[in-house]
């Protein structure tokens, strides 16, 4: 598929799409956490595309949207702009209801997000005997599972594990932008013990 029909299947694809520098939970340049920071707060789910990892979309996007930078917000397939007007946007009151009229009245219902009890309760339910901790709120969090059924499991094979568990939900909307860290029982003790000595553990 050529890069410009990928992007436009993008477009069609999701009601509301900001093509961003970085993720929700790491966005890369100061303009992208500006503009996902509002867009948490109007609660309403939304798509998105990393240019970073996608060199070919940024290159290819301002010929088609006419705007030269990143990020760039999609409502409805149709350009909203970048960072300051959705911000102006957001400030004069009519970012909102233009993203409410995008998003259809049973999705908008179905993306209401898990508690931190639910998200535990589905790990444990494919993991018995994970310990679960989850730090952050709504759709972006970070799940650190801790259990033995990791021992001797590469690193992706742990976290395929986490992931299996949340499946449903993430296909649902429900969560997205989830970071997950796992570790067997040892792993942890030792993380634990370096953090007490003021130790750096440098994750792989």
């Amino acid at each position: 598929m050529k890069t410009e029909d990928k992007i436009r299947n993008q477009l069609a694809s999701h009601p509301v799409i900001i093509y961003m520098k970085g993720v929700p939970s790491n966005p890369q340049c100061g303009f992208s956490a500006k503009a996902i920071g509002i867009l948490n707060e109007t609660k309403i789910q939304y798509a998105y595309v990393n240019v970073l990892e996608a060199p070919f979309i940024r290159e290819k996007l301002p010929s088609i949207s006419h705007w030269p930078t990143y990020p760039q917000l999609f409502v409805n397939g149709e350009l909203v702009g970048g960072c300051d007007i959705v911000e102006e946007m957001y400030n004069n009151g009519s970012l909102l209801p233009l993203l409410n009229s995008a998003v259809p009245k049973e999705a908008e219902a179905g993306s209401e997000h898990l508690s931190v009890d639910e998200v535990e309760k589905l790990v444990k339910q494919g993991i018995a005997d994970a310990e679960v901790i989850v730090d952050g709120e709504g759709c972006d969090l970070v799940i650190t599972v801790v259990s033995a059924q990791f021992n001797d499991l590469a690193l992706v094979k742990k976290q395929q594990l986490v992931m299996a568990t949340l499946k449903d939900v993430l296909a649902s909307g429900k969560l997205h932008a989830v970071s997950v860290k796992a570790y067997t029982p040892d792993e942890w003790q030792q993380k634990q013990a370096n953090q007490a000595s003021g130790l750096l553990q440098i994750s792989l």
